[in-house]
């Protein structure tokens, strides 16, 4: 029974245990799902004559020379075996384990598996090799699973237990029913559950393999789409007249993308469509994606209703208000703005306009869901993917209106197919396309010989009217780091250029001073802006034009291009460089690509090739769980006939809560840290 504590396993007593549940094992199922990071293939038995230095090979050989123990200092023993076959000798090593003299005997043939070494002297050896007697073989002559262990674990007492524990679990309940895996060619759970620690061959392991990733992102479908129905199950607002929205189409001075248009016209659906939208916009930088915010603010407000727009920073919220001002001038739209820096007096006017309704658009950073803040008539929520929101913040939303639309907007461009995991309980729209007449920021990768002339060109740059970001990967200096520092650099560039006002802005900084700082540099007063990554996701500021990424191999490429996005925002031309040091291969391939393309969602593709799922966005910060075998970007056909399956699931009759699909739901219930409740 896979219930059962591994302390029933052999080999596994309290002490042991304890090492086990440091790594999340305590049960024969947690063991079992404890997957191999690959396997050693054991199964060719090679002649020692074939043998060549470098080979971890399996061979059978008899023992010529028994053990025999030589102390070489105080704190070290040697214990050499000399062993042969028909074609050859090599010796046997062991460090400080004089023990193993008493357990092989002279003439005996045994199977050794190990790393064929040559010693000082050029002689051939292996060193604490595997060594099993014929016809007793256990992780020899097969292929073995090799662990992903730390501590004082090691592979044989893991590959001991993992044996003890897949005949301990006899026939383990299948919880995929035979339809679904014969329409997504699934594997049974049993041969799955064999293969995938100790295959048979190589297919055999692969067939395993798609058996538990098509689980593990079957289980986490059903967990985000249950949830993604319930919320789209609670009745929304209808905002009937959607048609007015073209007025504030019309009404703009520049004409909206297709992309623009077409994710307007998803919004519009679900707004009209009597259940509560729960929708992510994806654009790239530049996309376009406050004008579609705008829209979706006009239709609700001019429909008797009320929005709310949560931004990251204060200066964001201001520039959105501002923005919107613009946007909204002459169409009797009434846009206040609550930030926590407000004073008390100017929070309790705002408080009173949304709450009479006088107010029909709050801008805002997180102080619009505090409980102060209550609406006449909310019909909408915008919110930055910045602060993305959890359960508990939805609920805290909804509970200001009557289920509120909420539209997320996130300025991350995501794959596609990642997007689908991490934002799997939203409807998702892309905004794949820039305005017309965007122009491309000039990217470049340089090394030292380039600094004089980059900094030349920064300064020609900013006398000539435009202004420029100096962007390092540390706030100060670092005894173990010769890391770029902004607190050096900013002294350094002052004394250089005294003629040219310079800034400091870090995260270590009071928000109230950041926001000074950025506010000079937004009107102009600050002409170049030394910065940590803070600036990531910042203000628009149209007049900067340059970027000059201090130590770019210390960035992901996702970071690299948002921090670029910060220029190129106006008119005129605009630059981007990159002091990149380092020859490694990731290294150069992050400045390839980010020299060769703008587009975000092609860049992000490759961010997640070169860095794998896990590092590309972190999942638990989003509330998921970590991978135990999927890999997000190799795995994307099974991704999609999981999402197939879990939706075929769900529109059943009953849905996962039938009773066939029982099995299955308890594996899918609480799988996320969101407090997920399948519906």
């Amino acid at each position: 029974m896979i219930d059962k504590k591994i302390t029933e396993l052999k080999g596994i007593g309290e002490k042991r245990a304890a090492i086990f549940q440091k790594k999340g094992i305590t049960t024969v199922e947690d063991l079992l799902y404890f997957f191999p990071r690959t396997h050693e293939d054991r199964t060719k038995i090679k002649k020692l004559g074939e043998c060549a230095d470098g080979d971890e090979i399996c061979f059978r050989a008899a023992v010529r020379m028994p053990p025999q123990t030589v102390r070489v200092r105080r704190s070290m023993t040697v214990t050499t075996m000399t062993v042969e076959d028909d074609t050859g000798s090599i010796a046997v090593v062991w460090y400080n384990n004089p023990y193993v003299g008493t357990l092989y005997r002279n003439g005996e043939e045994y199977v050794f598996f190990g790393k064929i070494i040559r010693d000082k002297r050029g002689k051939r050896q292996v060193v604490n090799p595997i060594i099993e007697e014929i016809g007793k073989e256990r992780f020899t002559g097969k292929i073995v699973p090799i662990y992903p262990l730390s501590g004082s674990l090691t592979q044989k007492i893991v590959q001991s237990a993992m044996e003890s524990a897949l005949d301990a679990a006899g026939d383990i309940e299948e919880y995929i029913l035979e339809d679904i895996r014969g329409r997504f060619q699934i594997a049974e759970i049993n041969f799955a559950m064999r293969n995938i620690h100790f295959p048979t061959d190589a297919k055999s392991y692969e067939i395993a393999r798609r058996r538990f990733v098509f689980d593990e992102l079957l289980t986490l479908q059903l967990s985000l789409l249950s949830r993604k129905d319930g919320l789209s199950k609670a009745d929304g607002i209808v905002i009937e007249n959607t048609e007015c929205c073209g007025d504030f189409i019309n009404a703009l001075p520049y004409k909206l993308t297709g992309a623009q248009m077409r994710t307007i016209g998803e919004i519009l659906k679900d707004m009209s469509g009597g259940a509560a939208m729960n929708r992510l916009v994806q654009g790239d930088v530049g996309s376009g994606k406050t004008a579609v915010a705008a829209a979706a603010i006009y239709t609700a407000v001019k429909n008797g209703r009320q929005a709310v727009m949560m931004a990251p920073t204060e200066i964001l919220a201001r520039q959105h208000k501002e923005t919107l001002d613009a946007m909204f001038d002459g169409m009797d739209i009434r846009v206040s703005l609550l930030t926590g820096g407000m004073k008390k007096a100017e929070k309790r006017r705002v408080y009173e306009a949304a709450e009479l309704g006088t107010a029909d658009v709050i801008i805002g950073t997180h102080a619009v869901i505090q409980d102060e803040l209550a609406f006449r008539d909310l019909a909408l929520v915008i919110a930055d993917e910045q602060h993305r929101f959890g359960v508990e913040q939805r609920a805290r939303l909804a509970a200001k209106g009557h289920n509120p639309h909420i539209l997320i907007m996130s300025a991350t461009p995501i794959p596609r197919t990642l997007a689908l995991i991490l934002y799997g309980d939203l409807d998702i729209s892309v905004i794949d396309e820039l305005p017309p007449g965007r122009k491309p920021v000039k990217t470049y990768a340089v090394g030292e010989n380039m600094r004089r002339r980059i900094y030349a060109f920064v300064e020609k740059n900013v006398l000539a009217g435009s202004q420029a970001y100096i962007v390092c990967p540390l706030v100060e200096e670092s005894e173990k780091s010769d890391l770029k520092n902004a607190s050096d650099l900013c002294e350094a560039l002052a004394a250089s250029y005294p003629d040219i006002k310079i800034g400091l802005m870090h995260g270590k900084m009071r928000p109230k001073l950041k926001d000074e700082v950025m506010t000079e540099f937004l009107n102009g007063d600050i002409k170049i802006l030394v910065s940590t990554t803070v600036i990531e996701v910042g203000v628009n500021v149209p007049n900067a034009n340059v970027m000059v990424i201090e130590n770019a191999e210390r960035f992901g490429l996702s970071q690299l291009h948002q921090l670029r996005g910060r220029v190129g925002r106006g008119g005129d031309e605009a630059y981007c460089v990159m002091f990149a040091h380092g020859d490694n291969d990731v290294t150069k391939m992050r400045m390839k690509t980010m020299c060769a393309s703008n587009d975000g969602f092609y860049i992000s593709e490759q961010d997640l090739k070169l860095r794998g799922p896990g590092d590309f966005f972190g999942t638990r910060q989003h509330g998921l769980p970590e991978m135990k075998i999927a890999n997000l970007f190799e795995d994307r056909d099974i991704l999609k006939d999981a999402q197939d399956a879990a939706r075929f699931i769900l529109t059943e009759d009953g849905g996962i809560n039938a009773p066939k699909y029982a099995a299955l739901k308890k594996r899918a219930e609480n799988l996320i840290s969101d407090d997920v409740v399948m519906n």
